[in-house]
This record gives structure tokens, C-alpha cells and sequence, in this order.
């Protein structure tokens, strides 16, 4: 029987949810629920008289739910926050966690097609139900669209040879299955980057398939509003442009980082960093769990008004 940690052992689990600085008849959100390994240490801190509400998109995470009155599973994506938050009628949250990695279970599922290392059919949803995946992305986007994708989200420096690869390849057949696409990028691979590359190129698709930087910036907007003076976000992000959005989204406001004065010459943001320097995991969580290594942990308070 699948457990929710051999479904995925949550990254700084204790750090993250230390960040939250959980009152036991507080309000609380996890949006990123997966194997519930947050979810559960949250409901463990937390009074009779506390609550939690959890976000997952993907079907599966819906056989991790615990069974407790203080809990209320949504499956949705969280750039829908404030929708069902109205809906399960919460008024305000005094803290949300955010853990953005995949799941080790979707890694290690071929037909998920989230990873390079099993052929499988490169689908690559969070959300099953959704209609567009990798394989559509890489057979029907011009190959404009595409350099853009390989260049924005995997920061690949061929983005653009990338491309026209992919082109060359679809004209004789559709780009359907994982080792298509490592036929197609091995001219890019060298021997001492080549996992680099195909991690880079595998997480520029799911990004687009996912629409996860628009998602992640209209949740943080949305929690904004929800979190009462005094609340906290925790969020855990695996790679730069995830990390660099949170960044400045807790140090300005905004995420382009752009710093607004008063006029004494003092930031305006609606934020008070609790840990100024970035979280990361200690090196026994990375040597008993590897997918945690590139984990970074930043915790903000709303500052009261």
C-alpha cells in the first residue's frame, strides 16, 4: 500500500512549517498538498478549534487525505485560491505553505512523462483533465514559440537549435515519446552536461504544460489579500525562476523586484522577511532524500497595517 511518504517525502518539512508559526485555532492553506507529508504536520500543531484547507489539481493526491474534521481537501489549482476560499466560506488565513516541486511519485510514474530517465508517452499534466501536453506543445507550437519556451523556462543556451531540431524531427514523425525527445536533443548533450540539459529542456516543457509561473504569481497575489496582518507565507521553490519570483515578490511587493520609497526613503512592501537568508536543506535531509538538494525556503510575515 502507497503511503503518503513513499508518494513523496516532503523537502524542509519541519523548517516550512516552523515558518508558518502556527496559533492552534488558526486558519491555515497548503496548495500543494500531493502526499499530504505538510498537510498532516500542520493539522498536528493545530487546536481542535484550528483549520486547514489543501490544494492539489492531480486526482491521486485525493488518496492522501486525511480523515479529520479540521481538514477540507479542494481539488483545484491554486491560482484559484480565492475562489474556493469563498466557496468553503474562509473569511482570512493566517498562513499559507507552498511546496513547488513535483512529487517523487510523478517522477518515478513513465506514464506521467515527467522525467528522462523512463520512456514513456511525454504527457507531463499535473492535471489529468487538462487538454494540452508536452508531445501537442512540441508537435504543434512554431518553432518561434518553442526557442522561446527552451529559453525562458529551462534557461538552455541552444534554446533556438533546440527548436528547429524539434521541426527537423516532426517532419518525419510526431515527437510522442520521451526517447523521441532525447533523439532530438542528444546533438546538445555533452557528456559532463548531458543530465543538466535534458533536466533544463524537461522542465521548460512542463512549465508551459502547466502554466506554472502564471499560477504561482496569481496565488501569491491571491494570498496576499487572504493573509490577516501578522500571517505568514512559506514557500519552498527547486529552481531559479521559481525562487527569484518569490524573492522579490516578499522584498517588494511586486515581481519585478522594483523597490518602492517613502518619502523618508524607507521600502515600502507589505511584507517583513523572516529569514532574510534563503533555507536550504541540511546535508542529512540530502543525503536521505537527494530530491530535496536543490529545495530553498524563504518565509514572509504580512506586516500589520
Amino acid at each position: 500500500m502507497m503511503t503518503p511518504f513513499t508518494y513523496h517525502t516532503p523537502a524542509l518539512l519541519h523548517e516550512s512549517v516552523d515558518g508558518l508559526n502556527i496559533r492552534p485555532d488558526g486558519v491555515y492553506v497548503d496548495v500543494t498538498m500531493g502526499g499530504g507529508g505538510h498537510a498532516r504536520e500542520i493539522l498536528r500543531r493545530l487546536g481542535k478549534k484550528g483549520r486547514l484547507v489543501a490544494f492539489d489539481q492531480d486526482e491521486e493526491a485525493a488518496k492522501n487525505v486525511p480523515d479529520d474534521p479540521r481538514f477540507t481537501f479542494v481539488r483545484g489549482n491554486f491560482r484559484y485560491l480565492a475562489n474556493f476560499l469563498r466557496y468553503h466560506q474562509v473569511e482570512a488565513v493566517d498562513g499559507l505553505l507552498a511546496d513547488l516541486g513535483v512529487s517523487s511519485h510523478h517522477f518515478d510514474d513513465p506514464a506521467r512523462g515527467f522525467s528522462f530517465r523512463f520512456d514513456g508517452v511525454l504527457d507531463m499534466r499535473m492535471n489529468r483533465d487538462a487538454t494540452i501536453t508536452a508531445a501537442d506543445i512540441l508537435n504543434d507550437y512554431p518553432v518561434e514559440r518553442l526557442s522561446e519556451i527552451f529559453h525562458r523556462y529551462g534557461e538552455l543556451r541552444h534554446a533556438r537549435a533546440i527548436a528547429e531540431a524539434v521541426e527537423s524531427f516532426r517532419q518525419e514523425r510526431r515527437v510522442q515519446q520521451t526517447d523521441d525527445l532525447l533523439t532530438v536533443l542528444e546533438p546538445f548533450t555533452r557528456r559532463d552536461r548531458e543530465r543538466k540539459v535534458l533536466a533544463q529542456a524537461f522542465q521548460a516543457l512542463r512549465i508551459e504544460v502547466n502554466g506554472e509561473m502564471e499560477a504561482l504569481t496569481e496565488m501569491l497575489e491571491q494570498a496576499l489579500t487572504w493573509l490577516r496582518p501578522g500571517g505568514r507565507l512559506s514557500v519552498i521553490s527547486y529552481h531559479s525562476l521559481e525562487d527569484r519570483l518569490v524573492k522579490h515578490f516578499f522584498r517588494s511587493g511586486n515581481f519585478e523586484g522594483k523597490q518602492v520609497k517613502d518619502f523618508y526613503g524607507n521600502v515600502e512592501t507589505p511584507f517583513r522577511l523572516v529569514n532574510r537568508k534563503v533555507i536550504v536543506p541540511t546535508e542529512e535531509e540530502q543525503r536521505l532524500n537527494p530530491r530535496a538538494r536543490s529545495a530553498k525556503l524563504r518565509v514572509a510575515e504580512k506586516i500589520c497595517n
